[in-house]
């Protein structure tokens, strides 16, 4: 069910984002598609429509995290808290391999939420890769 942004939040969310996925730092322009509405919390959990519980996410990053605020960290096995994009710092839990096309994961929650929300999977590390030949990088949200 769509949720109704006014158009000073939907203004306020893409310039806190920077027109890139919260998520995976995908610029909206490499997207080929509109960035959607992120509920970081999602709503059927209690999550609120108001700018601290929302981001902007590619449409791949909101598919995959769904409903979920947690996952595996494939390193311990452990159940993990997702990142949360306003609350937490994005290069305390990614950073960028020196090609510039896979997340690497610096922590547990940096790690659950790369495998749960398929950053890296072939499709989008492809994307990746022509964008770095054409000089783009994603770069942090």
């Amino acid at each position: 069910m769509a949720v109704y942004l006014s158009a000073a939040l939907r203004q306020e969310l893409l310039d806190a984002d920077d027109h890139r996925c919260a998520y995976c730092g995908t610029p909206q322009a490499n997207s080929g598609s509109p960035m959607v509405v992120d509920h970081i919390v999602p709503r059927s959990l209690g999550g609120a429509t108001r700018f601290d519980n929302l981001c902007f996410a590619c449409y791949r990053c909101n598919l995959y995290k769904g409903p979920r605020m947690e996952a595996i960290d494939p390193l311990s096995g452990a159940v993990t808290v997702l990142f949360h994009p306003r609350r937490d710092a994005w290069a305390d839990h990614f950073a960028w391999d020196d090609a510039g096309l896979t997340i690497l994961g610096q922590t547990a929650t940096g790690r659950a939420t790369i495998t749960a929300l398929r950053m890296n999977n072939a499709v989008i590390v492809d994307a990746r890769r022509n964008w770095v030949r054409l000089g783009w990088r994603a770069g942090n949200p």
